[in-house]
């Protein structure tokens, strides 16, 4: 048997596993998780415990021996995490750590060249039989086939784009932005914020997971630079926020090929710097970020029916509003403000969708990615 051959089995065999465990409970105590931009001596990653009732939280413990691991996720089971470093040459990387969830501490067990600049984002495939990862300098993919642990094992295979945008400063390549899986997970999307694009692949399985042959693109508007996607929980609608021209796409993903049906403003001022996006759990409002001026996070309401988008509200911030997150029950948003080393707390009105600032905040060494998960 040929070694790719031994991957391609390991990593079925991985992928059937993650299918039989449990769904976790939800639990009032839930596990942080942060990413930052810091150097590879510092504590890059953290662990917290959070308390989704009362806003109370507490450090767990934290992670060094990555460089810029600013994008980060949990695996299904709770077990693992996997980080990009964020460099910006031939050395960045995408990360293993083993998560001791009864001591609450984390190890560093494998780390590989992703072999393309800046990876930002990162995603397990549905089954989680392989890690991707969207790099922004190198204007590609990286996907490595995972082993029956978890462990991205043989070569990868890279898709690399191609490409331009019209804005001369901040589109002369393709700079992939975001990777995630659809709601029925028969597809991979990416966001190309330098050519104003998302490449959508059907999943086929084997190591290289996605056939690049059959990549069809959804085109947004020119110079928009899109950057994070969004799914509605149960209506068949993706969210597409754009860094450059602050609009919110709002896609129809109901027909073969997505198709757009609105675009609002989330960034009124054009200071060209929209950041994230997430929808709260019950699907009844949408929040976006936005940077460099006027930092804060735009809110609508979306309709129940169509899922289309009004603008309800702003919320400003602590500077650089890079990333945020939700509770699982829809009761805390917390932000990420890079540029002032802390993680904002805030009170979310289920009723109305407005945001209140609790006064209370995590200081931490620019702060450029949340995750929660369930602490069990």
């Amino acid at each position: 048997m040929t070694k790719k051959s031994v991957c391609n089995a390991i990593a079925l065999a991985g992928a059937l596993a993650a299918a039989t465990i449990p769904s976790i409970a939800s639990d009032d105590n839930l596990l942080l998780l942060t990413g930052s931009y810091a150097p590879a001596d510092a504590d890059g990653i953290n662990l917290y415990e959070f308390n989704q009732l009362t806003g109370q939280w507490r450090h767990v413990s934290g992670l060094k021996g990555i460089s810029n691991p600013s994008f980060v996720i949990f695996n299904a089971d709770g077990t693992k995490i996997y980080s990009v470093g964020e460099d910006e040459g031939m050395t960045s990387t995408v990360n293993t750590i083993v998560l001791d969830r009864e001591q609450q501490t984390m190890a560093l067990t494998d780390s590989r060249l992703t072999f393309a600049g800046s990876p930002c984002h990162l995603a397990l495939s549905p089954g989680e039989s392989h890690l991707i990862t969207a790099n922004y300098t190198g204007g590609s993919a990286t996907i490595y086939a995972l082993d029956s642990v978890g462990i991205p094992c043989g070569d990868p295979h890279i898709i690399r784009f191609s490409g331009n945008g019209p804005d001369t400063a901040r589109q002369q390549q393709p700079h992939a932005h975001f990777v995630t899986f659809t709601p029925d997970k028969r597809s991979m999307w990416i966001t190309d914020l330098g050519t104003d694009r998302i490449h959508t692949f059907p999943l086929r399985g084997g190591d290289s997971l996605v056939d690049s042959a059959a990549m069809r693109d959804v085109y947004i508007a020119p110079g928009a630079g899109p950057r994070h996607v969004e799914f509605h929980p149960s209506l068949k609608r993706a969210y597409i926020i754009d860094e450059l021209d602050g609009k919110v796409n709002v896609i129809d993903t109901g027909n073969n090929m997505p198709r757009m049906v609105q675009r609002v403003t989330a960034d009124s001022i054009g200071a060209r710097g929209s950041g994230d996006i997430h929808i709260s759990p019950d699907g009844r409002f949408l929040y976006a970020s936005n940077r460099l001026q006027a930092d804060g996070i735009a809110i609508f309401k979306v309709d129940a029916k169509t899922g289309l988008l009004a603008p309800a509200g702003y919320q400003p911030t602590a500077p650089h509003p890079r990333n945020f997150a939700i509770t699982p029950n829809g009761r805390y948003l917390l932000v990420a403000a890079r540029d002032a080393d802390t993680i904002e707390i805030y009170a979310i009105d289920r009723q109305t969708g407005m945001l209140t600032a609790t006064g209370q905040v995590i200081s931490t060494h620019k702060p450029v990615c949340l995750k929660f998960f369930p602490s069990f």
